[in-house]
C-alpha cells in the first residue's frame, strides 16, 4: 500500500490525485491540507479517512472540526499544521498541490524528513530552487515532477544519464489569444482569459497560461529540476497540446512525450515511478488528430517570458519578485481592479524596483514577497 500525503487536496491537481488514489486502490491518504474549501474536505476525509487535515485558514478549521467530531482524524490549522503533516511520519510520498509560495515552507520539511516530493508546486523552485535541489540531494530524496511539461522532460531523459542535451523544447498551447496583437488585448475580460482552449485548471493559472507567465515559470522550475542552463531551454507554441515537451541531445537525436491533455497522467506517474499502470480516459488517436503544428512564441505581444528569462540572468530573489508580482496582479486582474496588459506591467515594476539579494534564504524569499506587496499596495491609485 503506497502511503501519501496531499497539499491543496480541493485544488485542481489534489483533486485529480484523489482520483488516481481511486482508481488505483492500492493508495493509503494519510493528511489532507487546504486552504478554505470546507465542503470539499469534509467530503475527502469522510471518502478518505486520513489520520489528519488541515485548514490554512483558521476559521475554515474551527468549521471543519465540528463538522468531523464523528470521525477519527485530527484537525489542524495554519501554517504550523501544515508543516505538522509534511514532517509526520507514516507515509512515503509529499504531493504539493497549492497554488503559491505558501507549498515553500511544507516542501522544505517534507525533504527534511525523507520524504519523496510530487510536485506539482512551481513556487517552490522559482522562489527557492537553489534551496530546495540542494537540500534533496544532501538527503537523497526525488523531486519527481508533476506539471505535465516537466513530467514530459523527464520521461524523456530516462535511460539517457552520462548523454549531455542540447536543448529542452518546452512546449505551450499559446492560449486563448493566440495570435493576436497587443492592441487587441486592451479590453479583455477575466471570462475572456479563462477560456483556455485545451487543459482544464484552476483561474488562477489559466490567467497565468494566457499571458505566457505560466511558461515562464516552467523555464525557471526547468532550471532548478534537470540542472540546465537556461539558454538550452526553449519555448515552442504548439497548440494541439499532445506533445507535452521533448529534449533534443548532441546527436541530434529529439525524443518527445505525448499523450492527451490529462492531469491524471504525471500524477499518476510521480507516484508509481518508474512503473506505467493503466489508466482509464481517452487515448491519443492520430488519426483524428491529423497534423501537428508548431510556432515560435510572441514575446512583444507576451512580453511576460522574456521577464521570465531575464529574472533567470539575475538571479538572487528576482524570480521571486516576478512570481510574487504576479500572483497580486492575477488576483487584481480577476478581481476588476486593473487591465489584462498591467498583469505584465505589475510584474516588471517590481523586477525592476525591489531591492536585489544575490543568495536569499527561506525567510529572505518571504521579505521579498513581502516588498512586492507593498510595492504594490498602491499601484496606480
Amino acid at each position: 500500500m503506497k502511503k501519501i500525503a496531499v497539499l491543496g487536496s480541493t485544488g485542481s491537481i489534489g483533486r485529480q490525485t484523489l482520483d488516481v488514489a481511486r482508481e488505483q486502490g492500492d493508495i493509503e491518504i494519510t493528511a489532507l491540507c487546504a486552504r478554505a474549501s470546507v465542503d470539499l474536505m469534509e467530503a475527502q476525509i469522510r471518502e478518505f479517512k486520513p489520520r489528519k487535515a488541515v485548514m490554512y485558514d483558521e476559521d475554515a478549521a474551527r468549521d471543519l472540526r465540528v463538522r468531523v467530531r464523528d470521525l477519527d482524524v485530527e484537525v489542524l490549522a495554519g501554517m504550523d499544521g501544515i508543516l505538522e503533516v509534511a514532517s509526520m511520519e507514516g507515509y512515503e510520498y509529499f504531493v504539493t498541490g497549492i497554488m503559491g509560495m505558501v507549498g515553500v515552507r511544507p516542501t522544505v520539511a517534507a525533504i527534511e524528513s525523507g520524504k519523496k516530493i510530487a510536485l506539482a508546486n512551481k513556487e517552490t523552485l522559482v522562489t527557492a530552487g537553489h534551496i530546495i535541489m540542494p537540500l534533496a540531494a544532501e538527503k537523497g530524496v526525488p523531486i519527481l515532477p508533476v506539471d505535465s511539461e516537466h513530467s514530459a522532460i523527464f520521461q524523456s531523459l530516462n535511460g539517457e544519464s552520462g548523454n549531455p542535451l542540447a536543448k529542452i523544447w518546452l512546449t505551450a498551447s499559446g492560449g486563448p489569444f493566440r495570435g493576436k496583437k497587443a492592441s487587441d488585448l486592451l479590453n479583455v475580460t477575466p471570462a475572456d482569459a479563462l477560456k483556455h482552449p485545451t487543459w482544464a485548471m484552476g483561474p488562477k493559472i489559466t490567467i497565468d497560461s494566457s499571458t505566457l507567465v505560466n511558461k515562464g515559470l516552467e523555464v525557471i522550475e526547468a532550471r532548478w529540476l534537470f540542472d540546465t542552463d537556461p539558454s538550452k531551454i526553449r519555448v515552442l507554441v504548439h497548440p494541439q497540446s499532445v506533445i507535452h515537451s521533448m529534449v533534443e541531445y548532441e546527436d541530434g537525436s529529439i525524443i518527445a512525450q505525448l499523450g492527451t491533455p490529462d492531469m491524471r497522467l504525471p500524477i499518476q506517474y510521480a507516484l508509481y515511478y518508474p512503473e506505467r499502470r493503466p489508466m482509464s480516459g481517452e487515448r491519443l488517436d492520430f488519426y483524428a488528430l491529423g497534423r501537428i503544428t508548431f510556432e515560435k512564441p510572441d514575446t512583444e505581444t507576451f512580453p511576460a517570458l522574456k521577464l521570465a528569462y531575464r529574472a533567470i540572468e539575475q538571479g538572487g530573489n528576482i524570480p521571486t519578485a516576478f512570481n510574487a508580482a504576479d500572483e497580486l496582479a492575477v488576483q487584481a486582474f480577476l478581481g476588476g481592479r486593473i487591465s489584462y496588459p498591467e498583469i505584465t506591467e505589475m510584474i516588471q515594476h517590481c523586477m525592476e524596483n525591489c531591492r536585489f539579494i544575490k543568495s536569499p534564504s527561506i525567510d529572505e524569499v518571504f521579505d521579498t514577497e513581502k516588498e512586492v506587496q507593498e510595492m504594490l499596495a498602491g499601484w496606480k491609485a
